[in-house]
Parts: C-alpha cells; structure tokens; sequence
C-alpha cells in the first residue's frame, strides 16, 4: 500500500506543478498524430523508443517562458510522467503469451518537428540518451517533438514478441509506424491507423493463418460488390452441383491475381484501383443482363466467371496492401488462408441463398419471372456503382506504359499463366467431365437391360 501511495505522489506532483505553472495553457484533441516507434530485444531487455508529437499530451500543461515559448528546464523533470501516463500505460507488450510488467522510463527529450534522428534505430537511441537542446532555445509547445526510451525487462530476445499499442486516444487520427528489430536482423515495418489490437511482431504460421482466415471470411461478408457477384452466378442455377465448375473457376481465377498482386506483379500506378473498380462493377452487370436475356451461354458460365475472378482477385488484394505486414514470413501461407476464408465466406452466403430462392421462385413468384426482377434490380445497382467509378477514372491521365524487356517478360509470364490455367479448366470441364459421364451411362446401360430381361423372365 505504500508503494502505491509513494508512486501516487510521485506522480502528482509534477502534475499539480504543471497545473500551476504560469502562462500556460491546455490544448485540444489533435487532428492527426504520427507516431514512430523501434522496437528491439537485446539479450535480457527489450528497448522501446517512441516519438510523439507533444501537442498529444492533452489534460496537461507545461510551463512556459516569455510569450508562449516552452520552458525547456522546467519540462524536463515532467517528461518521464507525461510519457508514463499517455504511452507506456496505454502499450501492452508480450513475450511469448507473457505480458511484460510496466517499463522504466530510460530517457527523455524534447526534439524539433524538423529533427531527422528516427530515420533509424542506432541514431534515435543516440539522440535520445545524448545532451537536451539548449535552455535558450525558442520552441512553441505545439510545434515541437517528445522522444522516449523505454526498457522492459524479458527472458529473451529470441522469445516471439506481440505488442497492443492502445495509442488511439492521442488524436482523432492516429498513425502509428512502428519498426521491429529482431535479433535476426531483419528489420519488419508495421504501419497502421488507431488502435490495430494484438500484433504479433514474428508470428507462427498457424497465427497468422488464422488470423487471414478471419480477414478473407469478414471481407467477402462486407463486400457488397462481391455478394452482388455472387448473388448473380446463384440465380439461374441454385444447385450446389451445378455451381461447382462456375464457383471453382472463380476461385482459382481471383486466387491467381491476388498472389501475383502480393508478389508485385500487378502495376501500381494510380489510375489502376479505381480501373478494377469499374470492371467489377461492369462485371455485375454484365452478368445481371445476361440472366435477363437468359442466353444459352449461361451454361458456359464458369468461362467468363473466370475471367471476371481475375478482375476480383485485384480487388481483393487492395484489401491486403497493409494487412499483409502482419503476415510475417508467412506471405504465401496467408493469401492462401485468405482464399480459405474467402471460400468459407462465398459457402455460407451459398447456403442461404439457394434455399432462400427456392422458396421464393416456388411460392412467390414464377421462377423467370423473378429472375428477371432480380437481375434488373441488381443491374440497377451495378449500373450507378460503375458510372460513378468511371467517372473518377476519367480524371486520371492515361500514357501508354512504356514497353521494356522487362515488361515484356513479365507480360509473357502472365499470359502464359493465364492460359495454362484455362486450358487446365477446359480439360476438367469441357473433356474429362463429359467422359465420366458416357463412362457412366455406359455402365448403366447394360444394368437397364438386365433388368429389363428379368422383367421378361417373370412374364413368362
């Protein structure tokens, strides 16, 4: 009890210095904070250096000298609590599944907007630990930079290390650039808005498979563009069988592009997002149109469903450009959970739907007679999603890319997936299918005559 009650007083008084100081004044939630953060075991200590802007300090108030400019020698004896109260308190770090105890606090300093010493690890620390700015400095409050070092205590650096940054209350808006140092070497940059939850800085594949296969299941629920998709292949034949060729193509086709989008194949200039945007939307429609004119094609659906998955599997991996730095090494292991959970995701939608339009086409409405009802609402829909999403791709300006070997070579690549894929459909679907099916009518055949003589046998 006495220790809570010395740190209790350790803390308030600094603050109740702060509250009474002269000339200064409390500030409002900023807007937008950026927040840089290294991360770094070493042998039986994790070090944790933070920058936040001090303006994210809010309920407190530092002293200040002559009209407005902080009182550097007076703040600095605050610093350690101020950082204790709106950072370490709100960081929760975990070795293995072992929460580590609260930090000390190692060093502070007051740094200047314009201070470039966290480009790195080794220079922050430097900066840090090294001499404060001069006491003569003229620095506003609201224009100036805190940095901490923290020191946890751990069993080892080897261990794997999570971290649940709850530093969301600093401002409206929240970034956070966070940069792990594993013993190893190899550097991982996080980067993420408002409070992420638990981040797991070296995760098991397990974890973050699960972890995809949450995303993918999630992603493909919220999707209303994917749904709408998916509601379109389901309308005409509302059997699991007869989906199967359509749902398979669709997969392996969004599978191929969202790998090669992970991999940096897929062109990163700015025009192309809302391009995807606008052929996924002219991909409903088409579909919604072609269940209204009921052509013949339908039952060669599962050629365009895979034409239109490439389309949809860049959609998805716009969904993955900053969730794919919680994979770890794990990069392959989490687009294919991704796919899973995108797959489990399109089976449950499935499951509703189909008895749902049995129902409905059984004793509502005719079955033609509702398809087309549905498909023009749905093509409604589609059709002003892709207007507005061209009319913002038509503020981009189009330039031919210009054609390298390197381009061609990658072009060539492509291609060549792309057709091997679909002569690998067509053989499945369009050669080895239909001769299980002769192979089976011709095993049938002689059973029906067997049966058929016996009849006779009977009569006579």
């Amino acid at each position: 009890m006495s220790s809570r009650i010395a740190a209790s007083l350790t803390l308030a008084v600094p603050l109740a210095v702060m509250l009474m100081a002269p000339g200064a004044v409390a500030h409002d939630i900023p807007s937008d904070v950026t927040v840089q953060a290294f991360l770094k075991p070493s042998g039986d200590r994790a070090h944790l250096l933070v920058r936040v802007p001090l303006k994210a300090m809010r309920d407190l108030v530092f002293p200040e000298k002559g009209t407005g400019y902080l009182d550097l020698e007076r703040t600095a004896p605050i610093l350690p609590d101020a950082s204790t109260l709106w950072i370490s308190d709100f960081i929760e770090l975990y070795e293995g599944n072992t929460r580590l105890p609260k930090p000390k606090v190692v060093a502070t300093q007051i740094s200047l907007e314009s201070d470039r010493s966290f480009a790195d690890y080794d220079t922050a620390l430097a900066h840090v630990t090294g001499p404060p700015l001069s006491p003569e400095t003229t620095l506003v409050w609201n224009q100036v930079m805190m940095d901490v070092l923290f020191d946890y205590p751990i069993q080892s650096d080897r261990s794997r290390f999570s971290i649940h940054p709850g530093l969301a209350r600093l401002g409206l808006r929240v970034v956070t650039v966070l940069r792990f140092l594993p013993p190893s070497g190899v550097v991982r940059a996080f980067e993420y808005d408002g409070d992420p939850g638990l981040v797991r800085l070296d995760p098991r594949w397990y974890q973050a498979a699960l972890r995809f296969v949450n995303l993918g299941f999630f992603h493909i629920l919220d999707g209303t563009d994917h749904l709408l998709f998916l509601f379109c292949l389901v309308i005409p034949f509302r059997r699991f069988r007869a989906l199967i060729p359509i749902v398979t193509s669709f997969t392996v086709a969004h599978s191929i592009t969202l790998i090669a989008s992970a991999y940096n194949f897929a062109p990163d200039a700015l025009w192309f997002p809302p391009l995807i945007e606008t052929l996924i939307a002219m991909s409903i429609v088409y579909m919604a149109l072609e269940n209204i004119v009921g052509t013949s094609n339908v039952h060669r659906r599962w050629i365009i469903t895979f034409g239109f998955g490439l389309v949809h599997g860049f959609g998805f991996s716009f969904v993955l450009r900053q969730t794919m730095q919680f994979a770890g090494s794990h990069m392959l292991t989490s687009l294919l959970s991704f796919n899973v959970g995108v797959e489990l995701g399109q089976l449950l939608v499935l499951v509703l739907l189909i008895p749902l339009l049995e129902v409905l086409f059984r004793y509502v409405v005719a079955e033609r007679m509702g398809t087309i009802i549905l498909s023009a609402l749905v093509a409604h829909t589609g059709w002003h999603w892709m207007i507005d999403r061209g009319s913002q791709l038509s503020q981009f300006r189009w330039q031919w890319p210009v054609f390298t070997a390197a381009m061609l070579v990658s072009l060539m690549h492509w291609l060549m997936a792309i057709v091997f894929l679909a002569g690998l459909l067509w053989l499945v679907f369009g050669v080895l299918r239909p001769r299980a099916r002769r192979h089976a009518s011709e095993h049938a055949a002689p059973s029906e005559e067997a049966s058929l003589a016996a009849a006779e046998d009977v009569r006579t």
